[in-house]
């Protein structure tokens, strides 16, 4: 896709909804969030559907609007932690060329009339990680004291504040997870699946990682190698005896979830 207007006019609306959004604390940051995450679904949505109509293509499937829009979301997040100064012009402009980077991978995908190629999902996967790291990074700088420096004792978050860095990272975690299983089946069960569990792994991850008190960029970090191994499991799984697996991994997961959430909860009262 060359850098459609509609392209540019989606990045700025979403970067200048990024730069107000610094002046917005509390829960109604949250909803802000959500909003655009919404609009840029929907305006990527369309962005993409003019490149499908000018080929005559099937149509945009979800899977391609997800990146984008967790990029955006990811950057009204990481931009908290901007001062604002000198830095922050260069950190808006870096931001906006990810989010048309991201819109762009995705076009070239959809135009492709054999699937992704194996240089299409590198970049799909790559820049997911990048995404990851920011969206994760914004969701902790949008939780106070979710990003704890070393050394220094502060009062961290309450068990409401913990529930929403996990409910963020496994939402984040959720929608990424989705789009990269995208790329190895069609199958939308199979994808469904590896989505949620995805998602479930990286919440519990934040919060044993929260617990844990780590320092501040090492946290978001982490669950991205966590969302990383996880993919790296499944995506090099064997096919027999998935549904057992399963099974397994939900049980396991099952009972993982309740020591976090009972450990958080005994450190986070």
């Amino acid at each position: 896709m060359g850098t459609t207007w509609a392209a540019r006019d989606l990045v700025t609306v979403a970067m200048a909804v990024a730069i107000l959004s610094a002046f917005v604390d509390g829960p109604a940051v949250w909803l802000l969030a959500g909003l655009l995450l919404a609009a840029v679904l929907l305006g990527t949505l369309q962005v993409l559907g003019e490149g499908v109509a000018a080929a005559a293509g099937p149509g945009v499937p979800v899977e391609a609007l997800l990146i984008p829009s967790v990029t955006a979301v990811a950057i009204l997040g990481s931009l908290r932690l901007v001062p604002i100064g000198v830095l922050l012009l260069p950190a808006i402009l870096l931001g906006a060329w990810l989010l048309l980077r991201a819109l762009g991978i995705e076009a070239r995908v959809l135009a492709s009339q054999t699937g992704p190629s194996g240089a299409d999902r590198t970049a799909v996967v790559g820049t997911g990680l990048i995404v990851g790291f920011l969206a994760f990074l914004g969701s902790a700088a949008l939780v106070p004291g979710s990003l704890p420096e070393p050394g220094v004792t502060t009062a961290g978050p309450t068990g409401a504040q913990l529930a929403a860095l996990a409910g963020g990272d496994a939402l984040i975690a959720f929608l990424l997870g989705y789009r990269v299983a995208a790329l190895r089946t069609s199958n939308l069960r199979d994808v469904a699946w590896f989505a949620l569990t995805c998602a479930i792994v990286v919440a519990m991850a934040a919060l044993a990682l929260r617990a844990m008190e780590i320092p501040r960029l090492l946290g978001p970090a982490l669950l991205v190698l966590v969302f990383f191994l996880w993919d790296a499991i499944h995506g090099t799984a064997p096919v027999r005896r998935r549904d057992r697996r399963r099974l397994w991994e939900t049980i396991l997961l099952a009972i993982l979830g309740l020591l976090v959430v009972v450990w958080s909860a005994r450190l986070h009262p």
